[in-house]
């Protein structure tokens, strides 16, 4: 046998924070000739597509679609609410939400940050005595990340509402549940959202590529009050179409929409209450394996979640510390040796920083199911023995438990 031999061959496994895993019946459905886009199926597709992305959003309000990644989505969220010298409050739990932060100050927005660190959700007494500062409500709207994909936290976005109309703050609520859309509850209309940002790329189980703005009555009054937007940028033609075209602001992502057809007909043939039930297992089995790894003599040596509790961790995404380098030594050998690749600590530390190479994140989000867990959390293990990391027993055992499990045990 060859020295460098590996187990490597054959399909590999994805399992990343975004893009996810693309459904056999998505690659299909985009596996086609050009269409027409003047005329024919395709305009009743795209048609068909709406009802069906505000089903997943859970709003019966607006969506436009725009030819671009969540970056693009969240500068379509702000051209079309705010100008600049708008004032905005970004509650921050991780990467992302400084990124939207970011964004808004390069339009000129004024951004006021309430930065929460990468290991805690949001410190809702904090955010009050910033809306209660705000006496003259210079706040125009609230940047919230539902789920932050580099640190795995989760927030709760219907508290944030509660806490606004408590203290009859009037300021737009916008969220952005890139990564948690398809994969987390989230309830656009009954948490009183007024702006949702969102990307196909994750629980939407599509090649990236579209990203998505919902966004209700209150949002669009926002809307017709600037003086002037974008004609690219603008949701109210895409959202409001008189012909196909305004629908993308020029030529339609042809393919992507016949994957997203495929993708949303998998999403409701299996019911968002089950969408987000299967998530939730399958957190709970990598959460329990983790936490049997990480049940060793000296913890400081071995694995440690980035969400110390269970109640702030993301059902779509798992952010995870080793000793430096072990992480990237660790996300090194799977990929190489089982055709397993594991997310990088995206945001946990510098790139240039020897602790980057102490954390990694592991994707369990949109077309995942029980047998895909077990194998990442099997190579995962394999890897541990491969490179003499610490690591305590048990954790396979775990995580069958919960598969095996009936669901009431699991409350």
């Amino acid at each position: 046998m060859q020295e460098n031999y590996t187990h490597s061959g054959g399909r590999g496994y994805l399992a990343i924070p975004g893009p996810s895993v693309i459904p056999d019946e998505v690659l299909q459905a985009m596996h086609r000739p050009s269409p027409n886009i003047y005329a024919g199926d395709l305009l009743t597709l795209t048609d068909s597509l709406i009802p069906d992305l505000k089903a997943v959003a859970r709003t019966k309000h607006s969506v436009a679609i725009y030819i671009a990644n969540g970056h693009g989505a969240w500068e379509a969220a702000l051209m079309n609410t705010l100008q600049p010298g708008d004032r905005v409050l970004v509650p921050s739990s991780g990467r992302f939400a400084i990124g939207w932060a970011e964004m808004a100050e390069a339009l000129g927005i004024e951004v006021e940050i309430l930065d929460f660190g990468t290991e805690a959700a949001w410190d809702f007494e904090r955010i009050a005595e910033a809306l209660k500062a705000d006496i003259g409500h210079q706040f125009k709207a609230v940047l919230g990340v539902h789920t932050d994909t580099s640190s795995s936290i989760r927030n709760d976005v219907a508290a944030l509402r509660h806490l606004m109309d408590e203290l009859q703050h009037p300021a737009l609520l916008m969220a952005d549940c890139i990564a948690s859309l398809g994969c987390d509850r989230f309830e656009m209309d009954l948490w009183g959202v007024d702006v949702m940002v969102s990307a196909c790329q994750k629980g939407l189980m599509t090649p990236a590529g579209i990203s998505f703005v919902f966004f209700n009555d209150k949002a669009a009054a926002a809307r017709a009050r600037l003086p002037r937007i974008s004609q690219y940028w603008d949701w109210s033609p895409r959202a409001n179409p008189e012909v196909f075209y305004q629908y993308f602001g020029g030529t339609a992502p042809t393919h992507h929409l016949y994957g997203l057809r495929a993708a949303l007909d998998l999403i409701h043939a299996e019911g968002m209450e089950q969408v987000w039930a299967r998530h939730a297992r399958l957190a709970q089995a990598i959460w329990t394996a983790c936490e049997a790894w990480g049940d060793i003599e000296d913890p400081s040596k071995g694995l440690r979640f980035n969400a110390p509790s269970r109640a702030l961790r993301s059902h779509a995404v798992t952010a995870l510390h080793l000793p430096s380098p072990k992480a990237s030594d660790l996300r090194a050998w799977l990929e190489s040796n089982l055709g397993l690749t594991l997310g990088i600590g995206l945001g946990l530390a510098p790139s240039d920083s020897p602790a980057w190479h102490g954390h990694f994140r592991l994707g369990h989000m949109g077309h995942v199911n029980g047998h895909m867990i077990m194998g990442l959390l099997g190579g995962i293990e394999t890897g541990f023995k491969a490179l003499s990391i610490p690591h305590g027993a048990g954790a396979l055992e775990g995580a069958a438990k919960v598969f095996s499990a009936k669901a009431t045990d699991l409350l």
